[in-house]
């Protein structure tokens, strides 16, 4: 007997709520409606979905805070996590997929667009996990405990600019694409746009301050990290 996938939406507006379930109900999902975070979280420990819809703008907890708890959870870590936005600007795309988003959805969008999108984080393939750790040049990164360090002293880095960098230091030397990186690191998202590997890769050069520039642009290809950077890649 096949199972129907089961889709958490955690929306304040009953109106939208209520068509994003019909239209997920007639197309073979088991739609499951929360009004706000804690609504959410009392389903989420009943039984746990296949996929969430998380509205950014909710009553008490948004829905960054939403996302970023659930994907530090052990419980619901796995889950994935669509953001529903009314918020099309690049930079608020950006927090949502660092908050723990798998993907977002900016209002007004289809119904055909909401179902491709559910559909694509249900089948993608989970990105690379390697936890172990690696040194190249000057610059070190221990996944198990997640540092990094640049000649010694510790560095702050992002979630998905951690997860960037772990993925290009065990693939050193080679011009990985845009589109090989989104796969890589952030699992088959097929909608998410491939600009967005280009802020991630300008903030985690500016993470690693003096070492940023072992992660170079290879111009019409991609990036690759070199133990041997060449002055004006970056």
């Amino acid at each position: 007997m096949k199972t129907v996938p089961r889709i958490l939406v955690v929306e304040d507006e009953p109106a939208i709520a209520e068509l994003v379930a019909v239209n997920l109900r007639h197309n073979g999902f088991q739609p499951v409606w929360a009004e706000d975070g804690e609504a959410a979280q009392r389903e989420l420990d009943a039984v746990l979905p296949d996929a969430i819809l998380l509205d950014w703008m909710l009553p008490g907890q948004g829905g960054l805070v939403l996302a970023r708890k659930w994907r530090s959870a052990p419980r619901t870590k796995g889950i994935p996590i669509l953001m529903l936005t009314a918020r099309g600007d690049e930079p608020d795309k950006v927090a949502g997929l660092d908050a723990g988003a798998d993907d977002y959805i900016t209002k007004p969008f289809s119904t055909q667009e909401l179902l491709a999108r559910i559909r694509a984080v249900l089948r993608r393939r989970a990105p690379e996990q390697d936890l172990e750790a690696v040194t190249i040049g000057g610059l070190s990164l221990d996944a198990a405990t997640h540092r990094v360090t640049w000649q010694g002293r510790q560095l702050k880095v992002g979630p998905t600019e951690f997860k960037l960098l772990n993925y290009l230091m065990k693939h050193p030397e080679r011009v990985h694409s845009r589109g090989q990186l989104l796969d890589k690191v952030w699992g088959d998202h097929v909608f998410i746009e491939e600009r967005t590997v280009d802020v991630h890769v300008k903030r985690l050069r500016e993470a690693l301050g003096d070492g940023g520039t072992m992660v170079e642009t290879v111009r019409g290809a991609g990036y690759r990290l070199t133990a041997q950077p060449q002055s004006g890649t970056a």
